[in-house]
């Protein structure tokens, strides 16, 4: 039980820092689960990372839901999810009561203008954290180049009506760039005589 609590209580203190979602949470899910509760290595939060990725739903939800499972089963998982959820969930009831009322004051612009800015430190120091785990030898780092560029090309061009602009939908979309790279890594370590 106390486990649980622990699971709860832990993952709450993560979702009260939810400001800019998923990615702007890493450096904190990091700090806490790996440095302060040691429940992960960096190698095994960089592969809950992925993981959380590929599947449906929030990566920081993801992650607390495998983290949790990996502590006390599945009431971990359960329990870890519910805590990481609960706070966002009081926060934004709040908000949504109040926010109309205060949106106009100038203060609450620059307010969010500040939160935004630091949202994307927060990201990118993720981004340097992900990258020293995972981009480690030439094969990762020539899918992170190949990746990298096409995820840039399909968030800054218009796609084109028919049949051409469905295919570069399909082939600039994140859930495809990720389950490519997978595959990719798969081939890679095949050739190299690790994948049994």
């Amino acid at each position: 039980m106390n486990v649980l609590v622990d699971l709860f209580l832990t993952f709450s203190r993560i979702g009260v820092c939810t400001f800019g979602g998923g990615y702007a949470m890493l450096p904190i899910l990091q700090r806490e689960l790996v440095e302060s509760k040691k429940w992960a290595t960096e190698e095994e939060l960089a592969d809950y990372y992925a993981v959380g990725q590929c599947t449906p739903g929030i990566i920081a939800v993801n992650t607390a839901t495998f983290v949790g499972r990996s502590q006390a089963g599945i009431a971990g998982g359960v329990i870890a999810t519910l805590g990481l959820v609960f706070p966002s969930l009081v926060i934004i009831m709040l908000i949504a009561a109040f926010l109309q009322n205060f949106m106009h004051l100038e203060f609450v612009v620059h307010a969010f203008n500040g939160v935004r800015a630091g949202v994307v430190a927060l990201i990118l120091s993720s981004v340097i954290k992900l990258f020293k785990n995972a981009v480690l030898d030439w094969p990762t780092r020539v899918i992170y180049a190949v990746v990298l560029v096409l995820a840039v090309c399909g968030s800054f061009c218009t796609m084109p009506a028919g049949a051409l602009g469905t295919v570069l939908g399909f082939v600039l979309s994140p859930v495809f760039l990720v389950i490519a790279a997978g595959v990719a890594g798969l081939c890679v370590r095949a050739a190299k005589g690790g994948v049994k």
